[in-house]
């Protein structure tokens, strides 16, 4: 009989239990329920033996079955007004311009590529001097982290004149992991071999190899390190950007991962005693 809990992991757990223990090791984690399917319809169609009988057949089926009536969410305009929230065209022409080509080409991403790694784009609070102005310019702020100088680099784009007012640079601050730095964390542990447990765990949930992100539901939270308290390979965390994982199985468990601790920043992996 095989020893699960010796050989992967740890275990694999239930939601509620991996949800309080988490709670408990970092204050502020909340990990997703588990996912549920969604509904869906569909139209079906029959044929008559003349055109006469098929229309009566769908007068019936409309009479008996009425379709159901969907409200359209407000169409989004191309620009916001006042304090409205950013349009997706504000988000998308706000990341455009603070990525300017110096940013693009002397940057990388969580994945080592070219560009910083996008984090937030946010509606930016109002100067001092026009908190009561009704006119007063939208700006928005727009974060990235920058992987290959572990740099967070903030950008105020003023969306009425489409020019960047303010460049803040931070060493050591770590906001809220975005998903494609929880995929790419995920990504580096499946292929460590520090990732053996959890695929083992994976496998033993459904009876399917674990090879990519997209097979598992992710929470995560930033890990800084603690003086002494993990391995000299996780001492930089903090001033390096570290995950620790909280993996579930889609439509599954959660898995036990909090002792593994990827290193986004040098794409390595290292566990905690």
């Amino acid at each position: 009989m095989r020893k699960i809990v010796h050989r992967h992991l740890g275990k694999v757990v239930a939601g509620a239990a991996i949800a309080v223990a988490g709670t408990a090791v970092m204050a502020g984690i909340t990990l997703p329920g588990t996912a549920g399917a969604d509904d869906s319809g569909g139209a079906r169609g029959g044929t008559g033996t003349s055109q006469e009988e098929g229309q009566q057949a769908g007068e019936q089926g409309r009479a008996a079955v009425q379709p159901g009536v969907v409200e359209q969410a407000p169409a989004q305009g191309e620009k916001g007004e006042g304090r409205d929230p950013l349009t997706d065209d504000e988000m998308k022409r706000v990341e455009r311009i603070a990525v300017s080509r110096q940013l693009f080409n002397s940057s990388e991403n969580a994945e080592g590529e070219r560009g910083p790694q996008r984090l937030s784009v946010d509606l930016a609070e109002p100067e001092t001097g026009e908190l009561d102005d009704p006119e007063a310019p939208r700006r928005a702020d727009v974060t990235f982290y920058d992987y290959k100088d572990d740099t967070l680099v903030t950008k105020t784009v003023n969306l009425d004149t489409g020019k960047v007012e303010r460049t803040g640079t931070q060493r050591g601050v770590q906001p809220p992991l975005s998903r494609a730095e929880q995929n790419e964390a995920a990504r580096i542990l499946i292929a460590d071999p520090l990732g053996a447990g959890l695929k083992a765990d994976y496998k033993d949930a459904t009876d399917k190899e674990l090879t990519s992100p997209d097979q598992l539901q992710l929470a995560a939270a930033v890990y800084r390190a603690a003086p002494g308290a993990q391995p000299a390979l996780l001492d930089k965390c903090g001033e390096h950007r570290c995950v620790r994982l909280f993996p579930k199985v889609k439509n599954g468990p959660w898995v036990d991962a909090r002792s593994l601790i990827v290193d986004l920043s040098a794409g390595k992996v290292g566990k905690l005693d």
